[in-house]
Formats: structure tokens, sequence, C-alpha cells
């Protein structure tokens, strides 16, 4: 009798809230403290930067928030987005585990970041902004903002990270064809940018460093608004709709991961999948584990200090309580761009001081293994953020199959890495550090 592989839904499955874990959280998050006065950050403060809407989703205790429809029709071109039940991967690894993955990868840009894309662009267009000003790490977040701007007829233009602007070009280029204008950053665009050059002619840039371009562009543009794709709590908010379909397609099933496993760098996709698996923790006392797996070479969570810290490298942002690297630290030129960043959002760093949560790391030549075994058993060519999911997943297996015990294993697929393959290249020729 075969296995069941694939649990897909139907267009009516599509969350119609998105939800918020903050209406959850056993004790209240600290503050953001804006960056002059160094007081709690207030409405007025950060509609500079973003429109109302979006602020009072920031500030929400709300428990389930409503996706408006327009958002809604467009998700529904790629979601419900599939999981699979992993069992050529099972069978290669010869472990009792069932691993299931929930893939992002269907959508237009490829990854999980047009959730909150589509949605941004959306809340922008109805308060009448004209354009989008943004930072992208591996360019997953610049392209999909790049598409949903496209699809409501906003200017946007990206800053992205100068590693990853050299090592994946044709993300460059889906921006482009979406209509977007993209700097390498640190760039001539810009007072800081301009600032960091003259310091540091080749720097490889980071997201700290783009964060300052994008924001010293909105406030200097009139008709601008930033728009940021992880850390914040709006942010986190738009991507549970991937939990929440996850959740039903684990009931068809029949079965319930004993553990939830996302890859994190700012923690949107780790909040995606794992936020409404927390609830079930919280309020019906699932005995779930839900593991972060971030680079060895950027370990926010693992390695960092639990305090006050801007988000970006020039200061210009709230002050955060944040899991942090220091907003001056400069990570290493890795090939998973999207989790090269200095700080673990906010939320995810409260649920990892409460202990709701666990962390580990993994060096960049063990996760391209893993995402070598993945690929020549599931089909799928992983990205490498994603890549570090498959790491853990493989290890809890690997640790079911030692221990002779069955374990549910359920982790997000971010992301295809078809636009990644220089980086497959590296891996295969042994010139792969890290």
């Amino acid at each position: 009798m075969s296995v069941p592989s694939a649990f897909l839904l139907q267009a009516s499955d599509i969350p119609t809230h998105w939800y918020n874990l903050n209406a959850d959280m056993p004790e209240p998050m600290a503050p953001p403290l804006h960056p002059g006065t160094k007081q709690p950050v207030c409405l007025e403060d950060m509609l500079p930067i973003f429109p109302e809407v979006l602020v009072q989703q920031e500030m929400s205790q709300e428990r389930w928030i409503e996706i408006p429809e327009p958002v809604r029709d467009i998700y529904a071109a790629w979601r419900p987005a599939p999981l699979y039940r992993a069992v050529r991967l099972e069978k290669a690894l010869d472990t009792p585990a069932h691993i299931y993955y929930k893939y992002e990868g269907v959508s237009p840009a490829g990854s999980h970041k047009p959730n909150t894309a589509v949605a941004q662009a959306y809340y922008n267009k109805i308060s009448g902004i004209k354009r989008l000003a943004t930072e992208t790490g591996a360019g997953q977040w610049g392209a999909s903002l790049a598409m949903a701007c496209q699809m409501f007829g906003l200017e946007c233009t990206v800053y992205m990270v100068k590693v990853s602007f050299t090592q994946k070009p044709y993300r460059k280029s889906m921006m482009g064809a979406w209509g977007a204008n993209v700097f390498a950053s640190p760039s001539e665009h810009t007072a800081y940018g301009r600032k960091v050059l003259a310091e540091s002619p080749d720097c490889p840039g980071s997201l700290g460093i783009a964060i300052s371009e994008a924001i010293e562009d909105t406030v200097s543009t009139p008709g601008t608004k930033y728009s940021l794709g992880s850390v914040l709590n709006h942010v986190m908010l738009h991507q549970t709709v991937i939990g929440q379909e996850a959740i039903k397609q684990m009931e068809m099933a029949g079965e319930m991961p004993d553990v939830v496993i996302g890859c994190a760098g700012g923690g949107s996709n780790f909040a995606g999948i794992s936020f409404p698996f927390v609830r079930k923790k919280l309020t019906e006392g699932m005995p779930v584990r839900i593991v972060a797996v971030e680079p060895s070479s950027c370990p926010s969570l693992t390695k960092g200090e639990l305090r006050y810290d801007f988000g970006d490298t020039a200061g210009m942002t709230p002050l955060m309580m944040m899991y942090t690297l220091g907003h001056d630290f400069m990570p290493p030129s890795i090939h998973s761009g999207g989790l090269r960043y200095h700080g673990m959002a906010p939320m995810v760093s409260h649920l990892y001081k409460l202990g709701l949560i666990e962390a580990v790391s993994a060096p960049q030549t063990a996760i391209f293994e893993a995402a070598v075994t993945f690929a020549r058993t599931e089909g799928i060519i992983p990205a490498p953020e994603s890549s570090h999911a498959i790491r853990a997943a493989i290890d809890e297996a690997l640790a079911a199959k030692a221990e002779g015990k069955q374990r549910n294993i359920l982790f997000g697929l971010s992301g295809n890495g078809y636009l990644d393959l220089a980086a497959y290249d590296s891996y295969l020729a042994g010139t792969m550090q890290g």
C-alpha cells in the first residue's frame, strides 16, 4: 500500500484571517524605543515610514485580523501551498520518522515572501502611497515586493546587499522584469551608502546597511513609504497563513508534528510555519517542540545577546528588544543571503527568552549537504536558506532512527533554489567554505 505524499487544500481553505501571537503571549513583550528619546514609540512616531494601517497591525493585540479580499484574491494564484510527506527522503535515511514539508516555493516569486509583500503593497496603495523603498538580502524579498508593487501600480526601489547582487544576478533580473529599480548596497544613491563606501570601498554589504539606505530614501522622497520583509510584528502576522494551512494539512495526514522546524534569519519564515503551532502549544497544551535553525556564521539566537539594538547599521530604526550580534556586525559572505542579519525578530526573540522555542545553528557546507540529499530524493532544489531547516529535519530523523522511535517532523521549505545554482556549483566542486 502506497503512502500518501501530497496533501492539497482547496482555494476555499485559504485563511480568512492572519493570526496575531501577541494576543496569546504569556507575558508582554518589551516595547520598541524611539532612537532619539529612548521612550516607547507611539503610532505617530512610525507614520513617516509606514502607512497607518500597518502601524496599527504592528501594535495590535487583536488575535485575528481579517485578510482583505483583494489580498486573498491574489493569494489564490498559489495558495493554499502544498504540504508533502518526504517518503523518498525517509527511505534514504532508513528512519522510522515521518517527515513533512510545507512548500512555499510555488509562489510566483519562488518563496514565502509574497505573503506579506502583497499585503503591504495593498495597504500602501489604499493609503495613497505612490512608491515603496526596501532592502533585500538574497533577493527573494526584493523580487516579491517588486511583483506586488507591479500588481498594485506602485513604484519600487530595492537596495540589494552587494554580495548577493553579485552572487545572484538573476534575482536582480526578476526585480527589473517586475519594474523595480535595484541598487547594489552600499550604493552611491544615498548619503549613508556613500559614507560606507568612503570608509570601506570593498564592503560586501549587509542587511543592516541596506535597511539604512532604504529608510534614508523613504524619508527624503515625497510619496514614499518603507517596506520591510522580516523582523517586524506585522510581517510575522502576514506569514501565519503558512502554519494555519499546515495545521489543516497535518490533520488530513492523520497526524500532528512532534517537532516543527524553520530556518531563521530575521524571523518571517520561521514565524509563518511556527506561530500557529505556538498558539496550539499555549492554548491547547500541544506537546510540540519548535526549532529555529540559523547559520553558524550569523547566530543571533544561539550566540547573540538579548538587549535593545537598532534594526539597521546607521541607527535610524527604533531600538528593539531582540537577540543581536550588534547592529554593526558584518556577516560573512555566505550564500544564504536571506539569513545574513545581525538580529532576530522581537517576537521570535521573546519566544526564545520564554523557552517556548529552541534554536540550533548549522555551518554552510552541512546545510548544502542536506540540500543535495533532499534534491536527490524529493526532486526539489531548495533555497540555501531553507536548507537550514532541511539539515535540522534530517538530524531529527536520524536521531529518531538511533532511538528506534517514530517521530513526526514538519519543516518549512521557504523557497526554491533555482536562482541559487552558483552556490550549488561551489558546493559540488568542493570549493565552498564554512
